[in-house]
């Protein structure tokens, strides 16, 4: 967890904070850092920002400000982060349908998006900086993943080539969180009255994250980063058809086929990435591989085998259906809200 010190009297920055994670992430700092100078809350949605100022009210919550702005624009970018201290990048466009029928859409927002980001973080000497990947990244296959992986190669480079001293630089990576906007469960709960339910392919898995999980992720990294590392947690993998099941135990399956660019099963890390990932008790650290990796870089982490891959087809930890209905039990009204 984050020195509860860090943030007193320092102001953040959150990308993308009307999104699910964004919201989550302010209510987090809101509760557990009430000393907190500043929270811009920086996006280019008015109408979520509308709704999220009647949730949290900056009449209010005096530390709170609401930026309207999107990260393609240098300029607007320049104005917010005078005066920022951290920054959490979570702006992006993440569906990987439209990302795959609108690839320069994806290109703009999410790499030379993520590069304004940078550059502004660089030019205002921002302390800390988390950028927020997806597991697509890892041998992308559709326009969404090929987006994100260059976003982290972006910021690689950029780590590489600071020359402020002051500034560091690193990613996380995870799949979809489970009750987000748009992702599996809330679908599948809409559809739980239905006589058949739509699976894109029968053997289909995803690792499943909690929205909770996610944001202990980045708040350890900003504690933990050296600089150009990508951050990935250990999470349970689950069956889609399962996942359909702790919702409906009576559920028939529909068999549309996978949309375009889906894959059957998700990635985190790739063989590829193998010679310079290191595992730890709750997570594996994936370092550049230009990085020279000194004992005090790695931190008691233990390299993994060459060829090591983190699939949700192969992983070693399962989330059981009983699991997941009692998660969906303790968790529905708050991810309804999202």
């Amino acid at each position: 967890m984050l020195d509860r010190f860090m943030l007193n009297n320092k102001s953040i920055l959150i990308t993308g904070a009307t999104g699910s994670f964004g919201k989550a992430f302010v209510k987090t700092i809101l509760k557990k850092y009430p000393k907190i100078k500043k929270i811009v809350l920086f996006s280019r949605d008015e109408l979520k920002q509308f709704e999220l100022q009647r949730d949290l009210d900056p009449l209010k919550i005096k530390c709170l400000r609401f930026f309207l702005g999107d990260i393609r624009d240098k300029d607007r970018l320049m104005i917010a982060f005078r005066g920022i201290d951290i920054v959490v990048h979570a702006a992006a466009l993440k569906q990987v349908p439209s990302c795959e029928f609108f690839p320069l859409e994806a290109v703009k927002t999410n790499i030379l998006g993520t590069e304004n980001v940078l550059n502004a973080a660089e030019i205002y000497d921002i302390k800390k900086v988390v950028i927020l990947s997806t597991d697509k990244a890892a041998y992308p296959i559709n326009a969404m993943g090929m987006s994100k992986a260059l976003m982290e190669k972006v910021m690689i480079a950029k780590s590489r080539m600071l020359n402020n001293n002051k500034s560091v630089f690193c990613g996380t990576r995870y799949g979809n969180v489970m009750g987000s906007r748009g992702s599996v469960i809330p679908f599948f709960l809409k559809l739980s009255k239905k006589d058949k339910v739509p699976i894109t392919d029968i053997n289909m898995t995803r690792f499943m994250i909690s929205l909770k999980e996610a944001i202990d992720l980045v708040w350890f990294a900003f504690q933990d980063m050296s600089g150009g590392e990508i951050y990935v947690k250990k999470i349970p993998s689950m069956k889609v058809t399962e996942i359909a099941k702790a919702i409906n135990e009576k559920s028939k399956f529909k068999i549309i086929g996978i949309r375009p660019g889906e894959k059957i099963h998700e990635q985190m890390i790739g063989s590829d990435d193998s010679s310079s990932t290191y595992e730890y008790k709750s997570f594996y650290k994936i370092f550049p591989n230009s990085s020279k990796l000194t004992k005090k870089i790695v931190k008691k982490g233990k390299k993994v085998k060459q060829s090591f891959q983190y699939s949700s087809n192969t992983n070693k930890e399962w989330m059981t259906t009983k699991d997941l209905k009692q998660w969906i039990k303790n968790n529905k009204k708050s991810f309804l809200e999202i």
